[in-house]
């Protein structure tokens, strides 16, 4: 099933029993595809463009609970905590941290020397770990690892 139909029979569920906060989540996510679609010309996404979008939901969850803790906003954290949660559900697996790791070890063992900076080594790990991995654990995981070598 793919990720709107997903989302659209859960928005269904969550109107039956009247649960506000997952309903405005999944509209939002609804309608980030809408607009997706809408900057792409396309008149369905891929699966993959959908999961992208979910993706930069959750993503924009985690940078306003960053901000909403610098700022002690604890109501607005454990609002977007919560919606994170709702999100990630639709997302596959994540990768521990362990697994990239690893990935990363063997990427950078690999590596041309031109390629052994942080940029030429996220394009070569990046790809393995698109909806498997946040971008900005990836990225400090690159940094560490390079250091080390």
């Amino acid at each position: 099933m793919k990720f709107k139909e997903q989302l659209s029979a859960d928005l269904k569920e969550a109107m039956k029993a009247r649960d506000q906060l997952r309903i405005d989540t999944l509209r939002a996510t609804l309608s980030a595809f809408t607009y997706k679609r809408a900057e792409t010309g396309k008149e369905d996404l891929t699966d993959d463009e959908e999961l992208a979008v979910i993706q930069k939901q959750v993503k924009q969850r985690n940078d306003s609970i960053s901000e909403y803790s610098k700022a002690a906003r604890t109501e607005l954290v454990e609002k977007e905590t919560k919606e994170r949660d709702i999100l990630t559900k639709y997302l596959p697996a994540q990768k521990s941290e362990e697994q990239i790791r690893e990935t990363v070890r063997k990427i950078v063992a690999e590596a041309q020397p031109g390629e052994r900076n942080q940029g030429g080594i996220m394009k070569l790990v990046m790809p393995q770990m698109k909806g498997f991995a946040d971008g900005n654990l990836v990225r400090q995981i690159v940094t560490d690892e390079l250091s080390k070598s």
